[in-house]
C-alpha cells in the first residue's frame, strides 16, 4: 500500500502543477489575480473552501499522528501542502508514515 501512496504523491504533484504552470507563464506570480480567479464563482469557491478546510484538517492529522509515530520533519508536509496542495502532502505523509510503521 505504501507504494500506492508514493504514486499518489507523484500524481498529486504533476496534475496540479500542470494547471498552475500555464497561469504562471501567462500572468506571473500575480497573487491578487490568482485569488480572484480562485473565488470567481460559486463552483470554484466551493472547491477552494473544500481544499482550505482539508488543508487545516491535514495539518492537525500530520502533527497529531506524526508525533504519535515519532516522525521527524513534520513541517515538510505543511510546506508541501502550501506549495502544491493536499494532493501531494497527504499521500506523501501516508507513505512515510507507512515506512515508519513497517520498519
Amino acid at each position: 500500500m505504501k507504494w500506492l501512496y508514493l504514486i499518489g504523491a507523484i500524481v498529486g504533484t504533476v496534475f496540479p502543477i500542470s494547471q498552475f504552470v500555464p497561469f504562471l507563464t501567462t500572468h506571473g506570480l500575480d497573487l491578487a489575480l490568482f485569488v480572484r480567479q480562485l473565488f470567481a464563482n460559486h463552483v470554484s469557491a466551493f472547491f477552494a473552501m473544500d481544499v482550505l478546510v482539508s488543508s487545516l484538517v491535514l495539518w492537525l492529522f500530520v502533527f497529531t499522528e506524526g508525533r504519535r509515530q515519532r516522525m521527524k520533519h513534520l513541517w515538510l508536509y505543511v510546506l508541501c501542502n502550501l506549495t502544491i496542495g493536499v494532493s501531494l502532502a497527504l499521500p506523501l505523509f501516508l507513505f512515510f508514515r507507512e515506512r515508519k510503521i513497517t520498519n
